[in-house]
């Protein structure tokens, strides 16, 4: 029987190279499609998955009118991949910056995360929210849906 899960990729080091916006090549690609109201990302361990959502979030918070972003993890220790990332350095227009405070998934906030999430949701100031998927469905279960609305939701 075939194995049809197995993906095999090339290794020639040029997914390694960025462009002037400080993206590699599977970031720019993904970049290019940040229009879209659907994304899926597809790609091996290590490969700046999470850094080319930053770059389409960002894009998607200050030229897209989409007003929060919410990044979903399936473990807080994933987390870790999400955080503040100095990007203008490397070329890019903005850097990713989450505020502690609503980075739910840092080691000791264990308590009252449902309501972190509501507070974030109703700040005007706040725009980046990164929590674990168990936060995000506790929440969601007792959340008026309207609150998602001008949301990208990154699972």
């Amino acid at each position: 029987m075939p194995d049809f899960v197995k993906v095999d990729y090339e290794q020639t080091k040029a997914s390694t190279k960025t462009n002037e916006l400080g993206m590699r090549e599977m970031q720019a690609k993904a970049y290019a499609e940040r229009n879209r109201q659907y994304l899926l990302l597809k790609a091996p361990p290590a490969c700046g998955k999470s850094r080319a959502l930053m770059f389409i979030a960002l894009d998607k918070l200050f030229k897209q009118g989409i007003k929060k972003v919410i990044v979903t993890v399936p473990e807080t220790a994933i987390g870790s991949s999400f955080k503040s990332t100095n990007l203008t350095d490397s070329g890019f227009w903005a850097d990713w910056l989450v505020n502690d405070k609503y980075n739910l998934c840092l080691p000791g906030i264990d308590t009252k995360k449902v309501e972190k999430f509501q507070e974030f949701l109703n700040s005007d100031t706040e725009k980046i929210l990164l929590c674990a998927h168990a936060t995000f469905r506790n929440a969601y279960s007792i959340l008026d849906a309207e609150l998602l609305d001008n949301c990208l939701i990154a699972a």
